[in-house]
């Protein structure tokens, strides 16, 4: 076990990566992902083993599997571990592990960890004044905000933003469009409002909103967030239906629903979809027609979306909502005006072969990924992916064992959970090493001063750098 063994799997989730984990942890698998921490260094199944061991009282034992990944001094252990003693009751010595002297911390990252932590140990004036002096910009304001919600602070908090909420109504006027407290505003609104100061908090930001005093978008929506959260609909109706509707409008139809006005929400995006038929309008309805069980309206509303390009393309997200309930999946891509478009003819390949799948038409569903292979990199995987959704287990994790490519191993893995083969699935899946090994290798830079250079017949180079 190394740091860098452990930094990759965290940025490349390698390993068994924390959705496996949790498939083993969800079969009742808690001892085996013990074990693949401890002899895999595996850092998920170390994650995943903690928070089991945490969440039932296990201190002592959630510790013990966490010490090895500490002792490789890999900053992320040694920050769970910390976690681990907090939640122990053991808050001093949290702090102390990861506590470091003001000269020590580079991280702004860590800064905020650590008030988070001290927020957590009941030290929450400690963790003010820790952050207070370095508010520099949005991040380390939103923070503050978010560690001191439920702790009695809320008068004092607005001390320390009100100076930065100030300057960002004044800094649209002065076209500083790259204000440091952008946000500064709507987190204004966010605290008085938790502060039991709603109506202030509304009377604030709209003014902010009617002069056109902020600087994103953001800070409308929050406006409109809150007209919704306390029922004032008249407001809300005003400003969803004025020249932002393309921002907030869905935010209003929303509330309606939230307060059982369902069919008035559906009128007013079926009236904008009349009056101006942007693509946004129409995928909001679609999507909560689909979520309320109505596929045909839903159909009906985003069919002619389904033709426009890339992120306007109103099928995909009709499509994911159905990937495990192929028999509406099916109806809905065999809709005849699902054709392909450009570049994304695979898509709907690729959504039929699993619908036909898990309909258990397994031949057929084969049959279709054998004639449109591009969007595929290995068919044989295909082909066990479809198998098993069709219920074929053995049939599928026989064609992968013989495959055995790591890619086919990764598979295999599921394959093995579904048929309660739970320390064989372990077994076969690649180890961090094997998953390292089969990476690109990047090609050296060359050298340029070894490189030869063309020159033109004055003698000027006809390479860059010229």
């Amino acid at each position: 076990m190394s740091m860098d063994d452990l930094a990759w799997q965290a940025s490349n989730f390698g390993g068994l990566p924390p959705r496996r984990v949790d498939l083993l942890l969800e079969h009742g698998h808690l001892d085996l992902v013990i074990q693949a921490a401890a002899e895999r260094s595996e850092w998920f199944c170390a994650k995943g083993a903690v928070e089991e061991l945490c969440r039932t009282g296990k201190f002592a034992q959630a510790l013990k599997v966490m010490e090895p990944f500490v002792a490789t001094g890999w900053p992320a252990a040694v920050w769970a571990k910390a976690d681990i003693l907090l939640r122990a009751g053991r808050p001093q010595e949290a702090l102390d592990l990861v506590r470091s002297d003001e000269a020590g911390r580079t991280s702004k990252a860590e800064c905020h960890d650590f008030a988070e932590l001290l927020v957590r140990a009941g030290h929450v004036d400690e963790a003010i004044e820790l952050l207070a002096p370095h508010i520099d910009g949005w991040w380390t304001l939103s923070v503050l905000v978010k560690i001191t919600a439920g702790q009695e602070r809320d008068e004092q908090v607005l001390e320390l933003i009100a100076p930065h909420a100030g300057s960002a109504r004044q800094a649209r006027g002065e076209s500083r469009w790259n204000h440091p407290f952008s946000n500064a505003q709507e987190l204004q609104a966010q605290v008085l409002e938790r502060a039991g100061h709603v109506d202030e908090a509304i009377r604030i930001l709209g003014q902010d909103i009617a002069g056109g005093h902020y600087l994103t978008q953001n800070t409308l929506t929050a406006y409109a967030r809150l007209l919704a959260h306390h029922g004032r609909f008249d407001e809300l109706r005003e400003l969803a239906t004025g020249q932002d509707a393309h921002t907030v409008l869905d935010i209003y139809a929303g509330a309606l629903r939230d307060h059982g006005r369902a069919e008035e929400a559906e009128a007013v995006m079926r009236n904008a979809i009349a009056a101006d038929d942007w693509v946004g309008y129409r995928a909001w309805l679609s999507s909560v027609l689909l979520g309320d069980g109505r596929l045909d309206d839903a159909i009906a509303v985003a069919e002619p979306g389904f033709g426009w390009y890339d992120c306007s393309n109103l099928l995909a997200p009709l499509v994911y909502p159905l990937l495990d309930r192929p028999e509406e999946l099916l109806h809905l891509v065999e809709h005849p005006s699902v054709v392909p478009h450009y570049d994304h003819e695979e898509f709907q390949h690729w959504w039929r072969a699993f619908a036909l799948a898990g309909l258990g038409h397994v031949d057929e569903a084969i049959a279709v990924a054998e004639a449109h292979p591009d969007p595929w990199t290995d068919l044989r995987i295909v082909k066990a992916g479809l198998l098993s959704t069709a219920g074929h287990l053995d049939a599928a994790a026989a064609e992968l064992r013989a495959l055995g490519t790591i890619k086919a191993r990764e598979e295999l893995f599921e394959v093995l959970i579904s048929q309660e083969q739970a320390a064989e699935a372990i077994a076969v899946h690649p180890t961090v090493a094997e998953q390292r090994a089969t990476e690109p290798k990047p090609k050296p830079e060359p050298d340029p001063l070894l490189e030869p250079v063309s020159l033109s017949e004055d003698g000027y180079s006809l390479e860059p750098p010229f």
